[in-house]
C-alpha cells in the first residue's frame, strides 16, 4: 500500500487528497505497490528557498523532488520511502497535475529527456 502524507503550507486552497489519489495511480502504474510518499503545497518564498538551497537557484519553481529509495533494491521488511514532492500552487495554478507527475518520476528516477516525456505521456491527466 502506498501511504501518501499531504501537507498545506501555502496559504491556497489546495486538492490534497486529489493529489494524494492521483501520486498512488501514478506510482502503482509504475510498478510501486508500497511505499511512503510526502507531498508538500509550499508557498512562493519557501519554494524560492528550497531552490536555492538545494540546485544553487534563487527562483520560485513548480515542483521540486527530493528522492530517497526510489526503486532500490530494499531489505526485506524494510519500508520503501520514496521521497518527497513539493509543489508550489503560486507557481502552478490549478494545473497542478502534470507538475506532480513530472516530480513523481523523478522520484523514482527519472531524469528530464525522452523517456521521461514518453513517462508522462502515460501518465497524462485529461
Amino acid at each position: 500500500m502506498i501511504v501518501v502524507e499531504t501537507q498545506n503550507r501555502s496559504g491556497a486552497k489546495v486538492a490534497e487528497a486529489e493529489a494524494a489519489d492521483l501520486a498512488r495511480r501514478v506510482l502503482a502504474a509504475e510498478g510501486i505497490a508500497d511505499g511512503e510518499l510526502g507531498i508538500a503545497f509550499v508557498a512562493r518564498e519557501e519554494m524560492r528557498q528550497l531552490k536555492g538551497e538545494h540546485l544553487g537557484i534563487d527562483e520560485a519553481t513548480d515542483v521540486l523532488s527530493f528522492p530517497l529509495d526510489g526503486r532500490d533494491e530494499l531489505p526485506e521488511g524494510v519500508p520503501r520511502a520514496l521521497g518527497d514532492v513539493v509543489l508550489c500552487p503560486a507557481v502552478v495554478g490549478e494545473e497542478w497535475q502534470a507538475p506532480l507527475v513530472h516530480g513523481l518520476l523523478h522520484l523514482l528516477g527519472f531524469d528530464h529527456g525522452d523517456e521521461m516525456d514518453g513517462r508522462e505521456q502515460v501518465h497524462a491527466v485529461r
